[in-house]
């Protein structure tokens, strides 16, 4: 299971060094930070980022307490350019390590982004002379492709789940 998105806020807030005893971050203040996530993580999506994060419909369509669905390897990039994101709205300056990790913490879910989706045929395509006929589990033979399954809507099985 991955980290709530109220994990995440938490964290982005830690990170500022305003979540503690001194600065208490009230309800608003997360609310506010999980509608800059949420626009965070629709931004990356736009740009072909795509880590499973579950995007809101609406503008209060997300909950803290939500799963954040997206992988181990992501959690740092995550909250660490949140938290650069959330600093103008407290006139904070980002130290430089701050910076500098966020950077390099995006840069590691590049990396791991880097590999170019499979190329998928349509499925009004032919599979060809070069395919042997095989009959499915009622003897039915399809001679095309199967429909692609949208990536964004498959769980890990590829089947097409609803949250």
């Amino acid at each position: 299971m991955s980290w709530t998105k109220g994990e995440l806020v938490s964290e982005a807030y830690n990170e500022l060094g305003l979540q503690g005893y001194i600065f208490n971050v009230g309800p608003d203040e997360r609310e506010t930070a999980l509608k800059r996530l949420d626009t965070m993580m629709a931004t990356w999506n736009g740009k072909g980022i795509r880590l499973g994060y579950p995007l809101p419909s609406t503008a209060n369509g997300s909950s803290l307490e939500q799963d954040s669905a997206i992988p181990d390897w992501s959690i740092e990039a995550v909250y660490l350019n949140l938290a650069v994101r959330l600093s103008a709205g407290f006139g904070k300056q980002i130290p430089p390590t701050t910076a500098s990790t966020a950077k390099d913490a995006y840069n590691v879910v590049l990396q791991q982004l880097a590999m170019p989706p499979e190329q998928r045929m349509p499925s009004t395509m032919p599979k060809g002379a070069g395919n042997r006929r095989w009959a499915g589990a009622f003897g039915e033979i399809n001679p095309f492709f199967p429909t692609p399954v949208d990536p964004l809507l498959a769980g890990q099985d590829g089947e097409i789940t609803f949250t």
